[in-house]
């Protein structure tokens, strides 16, 4: 989503600000958003699912597999958030909304497979296209009436909102997948024990 690094910062915070540690965090448990879980399988299943697609994302020699377990968690924990704050505002995504923008990009890039490539490549696999197209959507509702989400005011509207739902569902990660970063609005590795202050 390539509002991923603008919106999702406030999220990281409040993540931090709620601990996220692995106390609470059962075995098998990659995330916890208010009591509900993101099981480690959805995430090694959106991984494994990366690495079959031709042209993936793990195709790509710049992209570590633990890279793309981070990319994985952080959209997990995205739609969660991002569908929270659109309920919460009273808003709403529909599934024909979705459809319809999922076609237009197949047809954009001339049918279903290469649309598959090119989501692959951004770290989206086959069976998370339509939660790509839902947060996309999602974002768009968030930011202010009569504004892109990519202006300072659409983008302030979707930081509130997003704010609003971390702090509503208390998201923990396990540590495992390493530390939010607020700043980078991504999941990264936990520094080496030399390099730890």
């Amino acid at each position: 989503m390539h509002r991923r690094t603008a919106v999702a910062g406030v999220l990281l915070a409040a993540s931090a600000l709620s601990g996220c540690g692995a106390d609470g965090l059962t075995p098998g448990t990659a995330a916890v958003l208010d009591g509900r879980r993101i099981p480690v399988g959805a995430v090694e299943a959106r991984v494994a699912e990366l690495r079959r697609t031709a042209g993936g994302a793990s195709a790509d020699a710049g992209q570590q597999p633990d890279g793309l377990v981070r990319s994985a968690v952080t959209d997990l924990v995205l739609d969660a958030v991002i569908a929270r704050a659109v309920a919460d505002r009273g808003l709403a995504v529909r599934d024909d909304e979705v459809v319809a923008a999922r076609t237009a990009e197949r047809d954009r890039y001339g049918g279903a497979g290469p649309l598959a490539r090119v989501m692959a490549a951004r770290g989206v696999p086959g069976a998370g296209i339509d939660d790509y197209f839902r947060r996309r959507l999602g974002v768009g509702r968030l930011a202010a009436a009569g504004q892109d989400a990519g202006t300072p005011a659409g983008d302030a509207a979707v930081r509130l909102a997003l704010a609003d739902a971390a702090a509503a569902l208390h998201p923990r990660v396990n540590p495992r997948y390493g530390t939010w970063n607020a700043d980078r609005a991504v999941l990264l590795p936990d520094a080496p024990p030399w390099l730890a202050p």
